[in-house]
């Protein structure tokens, strides 16, 4: 311990990383370096110069990588927009750092690394006399110094001409669609190992290329702009080429659509993949992703593509490894192509290009909507005082990109009918096969296993105008299906455990925001608590067990029975035991908004249901069998082991810790052989609320301790800079709230647990509504600007005092509304262990 504070007291000081360099160093070498034939994209950038896009895309196998891509969008939007150096599929993202060639730019839906893709369009460039069709022909060599990637624009020099085929052992078809087909695991296998091995490491090309094309990419909610500008200027010979585009529309097994009209210079078709078919219940046969590509110069030929098969000429086609083709006069420098998406229809893809980036809007014009955007939202917050280290370990670049990173997910599925901000949306639902009309947002990408910890509480602060949207929208699923989401993507997935979307809906509640129909949250809920799944004592529900009912709380048969999920009749038994008790706490919340005081004293009750699983021979949480026997301590846990879930409780930590021999010391001392033995795996949504509990049990010096060491060991500022998968916002949640100095460690409630500042005065400028539950027109629903100050925190880890306007705060609890309706909260800051806060939560 005495070298951890030494660390500690020295503050955040280099040690060997994996040496990448810092992309936003490149964007601003960029900016300087403009000539006069060169558009400068990078002016006014402001805190996004802090951005890296690249953190998280890089890791050696699909569990330690972050399983993010250097996209482009706007905040929320429905469609993502990558360079693709690997086809993507469950276990592997677009793009990995390692890669050596470019294949296309991707219009992507693919949530996250263990999730599947859905409705995808790759445009490609190429420079040859035969267009090159293939994944493996069309790779282009480009070097990582040529690279720029920020959140409103993605560029990079590609050699023209590439010989040879490339990479196609990083393709979907290679993989046989990797380790899960159509999302579907088996009982007994390791599915975490994914890709692994399929990483290669290559050598960048060298020299001059002879030949090259400059790819400049930004994008709106549903519409990517890319600029492809051919260079021949070191060419010595005169070849007879022409500059084309080429899309790719479908991949093996999957039949789609392309239709080209030369006279609107557009190629438009449709993609009826979705990675994730196996799982769950809801099976939309109709789906579709459709595209409309409007290019900037007229044709000179075209075609289309079934496979290596190409048909000059030919204007439609319909099949697997689909594309189309267009090409251009040999002497065009510069093509243009904007494409939009739609769920909905072609003509809706159109519509949404037309409304979004019609005629006479530029590419400089999508740069800057995708800039002011993402500056409407991160340049609200304003870091001084910050550790003096080295490019990699910025934590400012930790921190704004991990705020970019959350303002991403959940993403508005919903696409707009009008140039009318607020006029009528529409929207595909997986969920009835059809489209829908409504005057609200739409949203998909729910990982609620991961994001219900911290990535929702985040949102209230950040984005509180969209908060009610979202609780609609889930809401809106349940009206649907009969059932809340667990893990939707287009449709349920039935991915991990628990109903946590529970606690999305108590969160919001205990924050304020009640624009949505609170009856029919409590229904929802309680049909959660107390009604099991179909076939609850037939099946397993393993890990992605391919086609079942919704699966909700598998095992709830038993814990209505006896209090805990059976371990030799339901998997993941003592992780559901623990997460059903915490989800009771969350129902409660909501049945106390609805006047139901008698339902939420039952469900308050039945939370303690996991002290029934509580060994106190071995001092740990265990699987129990239905006859109230012990299992293997090595059974019946999701993504995690003894030592985490012992600690599982979010909802109770004094009861937690009265279960421990000698109380809260007996905790600490557990905590300590948690910590010390390398128990606590950051990169897994399980750990993050563990350090915090120190604070609850009277020891908030522990927690600064274990917060700073979690921090320096599982978030740099390279492309290495995630330890774990970002899973939809959550991994940059912790980060973003710790480095503020507090967590929600139970996000069904409206506390946060005070840990240690890492900044010495941070300025945050609330969006309106953040304090009036999102609504405006109150008196206080303005924009409300909060000062967290911390005076030396840089190398003073430890709370001396904390302070709300003058107000001082005795035990380690911040609550929401003191938080949002604040204007100055200061810490004092020791070098040394204090005894403030040691009452803990009493």
């Amino acid at each position: 311990m005495n070298s951890l504070i030494r660390f500690l007291l020295l503050g955040f000081q280099a040690h060997h990383v994996l040496a990448i360099p810092k992309l936003t160093v490149r964007a601003e070498r960029a900016v300087k370096s403009q000539d006069n034939d060169t558009p400068n994209y990078h002016a006014n950038a402001g805190v996004l110069r802090y951005v890296n896009p690249k953190i998280g895309t890089y890791g050696i196998s699909p569990n330690d990588n972050g399983g993010m891509i250097p996209s482009v969008s706007v905040p929320f939007g429905m469609t993502r927009w990558t360079p693709q150096t690997r086809e993507n599929y469950i276990s592997q993202v677009p793009y990995h750092d390692t890669d050596a060639f470019i294949h296309g730019f991707q219009a992507t839906h693919q949530p996250a690394i263990w999730m599947g893709e859905l409705g995808q369009v790759v445009l490609t460039p190429g420079w040859a006399q035969e267009v090159k069709p293939l994944f493996e022909q069309r790779g282009l060599a480009f070097r990582k110094e040529d690279e720029v990637s920020t959140p409103y624009v993605y560029e990079v020099t590609l050699d023209a001409d590439t010989q040879g085929e490339h990479d196609w052992d990083l393709t979907e078809e290679a993989a046989g669609e990797g380790p899960v087909p159509g999302g579907a695991g088996s009982v007994p296998a390791d599915v975490r190992a994914g890709a692994n091995g399929r990483i290669r490491k290559r050598d960048n090309v060298e020299g001059n290329y002879t030949r090259q094309i400059q790819v400049g990419m930004s994008a709106y909610a549903h519409t990517g702009h890319l600029r492809f500008d051919f260079d021949g200027t070191n060419c010595q010979t005169e070849e007879p080429t022409q500059p084309y585009v080429f899309i790719q529309a479908t991949r093996r097994n999957w039949t789609g659509q392309v239709h080209i009209d030369p006279k609107r210079m557009e190629i438009s078709g449709s993609n009826p993949q979705r990675q994730d078919y196996r799982l769950g219940p809801d099976k939309p046969a109709s789906f579709r992703g459709y595209f409309v590509s409007r290019f900037s110069e007229p044709f000179v030929s075209y075609g289309t593509s079934l496979g290596a098969n190409i048909s000059e000429g030919s204007e439609s086609a319909s099949g697997e490894l689909l594309g189309a083709y267009v090409k251009f006069p040999s002497n065009t420098t510069r093509i243009e192509v904007k494409t939009a998406v739609s769920f909905v229809s072609i003509e809706q893809a159109r519509k949404n290009l037309d409304i979004e980036s019609p005629d006479g809007v530029t590419f400089e014009n999508a740069i800057e909507n995708a800039k002011s955007a993402w500056l409407e939202k991160l340049d609200r917050v304003t870091i001084k005082g910050v550790n003096s280290t080295d490019e990699q370990h910025d934590p400012r670049t930790i921190w704004y990109t991990g705020l970019f990173h959350a303002l991403q997910y959940p993403s508005d599925f919903s696409e707009p009918t009008s140039s009318n901000a607020n006029g009528a949306r529409t929207f595909y639902s997986g969920y009835t096969d059809s489209t829908h009309e409504s005057n609200d947002s739409y949203y998909q990408s729910w990982s609620i296993w991961d994001t219900y910890r911290a990535e929702h509480s985040l949102l209230t602060f950040f984005a509180p105008e969209r908060v009610n949207s979202m609780m609609r929208t889930l809401l809106q699923i349940f009206d649907w299906s009969g059932r809340l989401p667990m893990w939707a993507n287009m449709v349920e997935t039935n991915i991990m455990i628990a109903t946590n979307a529970d606690a999305v809906l108590a969160n919001a509640i205990s924050r304020g925001f009640r624009s949505f129909d609170l009856q029919k949250a409590w229904t929802a809920v309680r049909k959660d608590a107390y009604e099991p799944p179909e076939n609850d004592t037939q099946l397993l529900y393993y890990d992605r067990e391919p086609d079942t009912p919704y699966e909700v709380r598998a095992g709830l048969t038993s814990f209505m029975d006896h209090g805990w999920v059976d371990n030799d009749r339901w998997s993941e038994s003592a992780s559901r035991t623990l997460d059903y008790s915490f989800n009771d706490v969350a129902c409660a919340v909501v049945a106390r908004a609805v006047g139901q005081e008698d339902e939420a004293v039952a469900l308050e009750r039945r939370a303690k249901n996991y002290a029934k699983i509580w060994d106190a021979e071995t001092q740990f949480m265990r699987a129990r069998n239905e006859n109230g026997t012990w299992a293997n301590d090595t059974w019946g846990w999701t993504e995690g082991d003894k030592w985490v879930y012992t600690f599982d409780v979010l909802h109770d930590t004094d009861g937690l810790a009265e279960l421990f021999t000698g109380g809260r010391q007996g905790m600490k001392a557990k905590l300590d052989e948690h910590f010390d033995g390398g128990h606590n795996m950051q990169s897994n949504e399980p750990s993050h609320h563990v350090p915090y509990l120190y604070s609850l049990i009277g020891y908030p010096s522990a927690t600064a301790e274990r917060i700073r060491e979690v921090a320096w060991d599982n978030y740099n500022a390279t492309n290495a800079g995630l330890s774990g998968n970002e899973d939809l916002g959550q991994m940059s949640a912790w980060y973003i709230f710790s480095a503020l100095g507090f967590y929600p460690v139970n996000p069904a409630g409206d506390e946060y647990v005070v840990g240690t500042p890492f900044f010495e005065r941070v300025t945050l400028r609330f969006p309106a509504g953040v304090a009036t539950g999102g609504e405006l027109g109150h008196s206080d629903s303005q924009e409300r600007t909060l000062v967290i100050e911390a005076p030396g925190a840089t190398s003073k880890p430890y709370v001396k005092a904390l302070s709300v306007d003058g107000k001082l705060i005795g035990r380690p609890i911040l609550q929401h509304g003191e938080i949002v309706r604040a204007n100055l909260i200061k810490f004092e800051m020791s070098e040394s262990p204090t005894s403030w806060g040691e009452d803990g939560e009493l």
